[in-house]
């Protein structure tokens, strides 16, 4: 399996999540261009690592591409003679750009899964939306599926446009969830409390929150409804979060969201 952009953080995690996964190390290769950084990362992991792409993809049945999007048209278009004589699985981490670019770019007859995966997964603890091309085999979604689980939990769509809309769950999502984490410190401070005891409290009120909710066998409704008491405190909380039109904005931000994710995938198909 070659990783090209593998000493990046989101490759690294991947690459990291397959090791401890099981995934052998010796048949891992992370190329790149900072021969410091690469030399650094194959010290911390044990993966093979050099600046080749096209001599590492010439052994390769697996081909992870973890650059920037801005990059990635020239990265395919230098790497397409060596793809189109390997022809690997081609598994991009690479936000917002659709499967007919990839196409273009790397030729006819090379399968390819988009895979869009979020932040938390380079804890570990991350979402990933996949989406395949037509000619992939099942042998070869199994193979994207254990790259994807290696930081988390695989979510695949059948429509293209799916994808957009785990972004504005999954992709977008931390960001909601820091945005109300920044506001609930920012209002317990302005309480009284310190800042540093408002943000351990917050953080861990979020986490244990969430591992609520994901052993839980009643959906997140019943459980805000739980710890409503009428007449109490959380009611009054939530009646002002219900007044403010937080649903409302929620879904108009998602919605946005999606929307943009739909049109940047527009502007980088060229």
């Amino acid at each position: 399996m070659v990783f090209i952009g593998g000493a990046g953080n989101m490759a690294g995690a991947v690459i990291g999540g397959l090791v401890a996964d099981g995934y052998p190390v010796d048949k891992i290769v992370a190329t790149g261009r900072n021969r410091e950084k690469l030399d650094d990362f194959a010290a911390r992991t044990g993966v093979q690592v050099g600046t080749d792409n096209e001599g590492a993809i010439a052994d390769a049945d697996i081909l992870v591409l973890s650059v920037k999007p801005q990059v990635m048209k020239d990265l395919c278009e230098s790497i397409h003679d060596a793809v189109q004589q390997r022809k690997p699985l081609v598994v991009t981490l690479a936000a917002g750009i659709p499967l007919a670019a990839y196409q273009r770019w790397l030729g006819e007859g090379v399968p390819v899964v988009r895979a869009m995966p979020n932040t938390p997964a380079l804890v570990g603890t991350g979402v990933t939306g996949l989406y395949a091309a037509a000619d992939v085999s099942d042998i070869q979604r199994g193979q994207a599926q254990r790259i994807a689980e290696a930081v988390g939990l695989a979510h695949w769509v059948e429509e293209e446009s799916g994808i957009d809309q785990v972004i504005a769950v999954s992709g977008s999502g931390p960001a909601y969830y820091f945005l109300f984490m920044e506001a609930m410190i920012d209002a317990a401070e302005k309480a009284g409390m310190a800042r540093d005891d408002a943000e351990r409290l917050t953080l861990q009120t979020a986490l244990g929150a969430a591992k609520l909710a994901t052993a839980s066998d009643v959906d997140v409704a019943q459980l805000r409804r739980n710890v409503m008491s009428p007449g109490g405190t959380t009611e009054r909380a939530i009646h002002c979060f219900e007044q403010g039109g937080l649903k409302q904005l929620v879904d108009k931000a998602m919605g946005d969201c999606a929307a943009r994710a739909a049109q940047m995938a527009r502007e980088l198909d060229q």
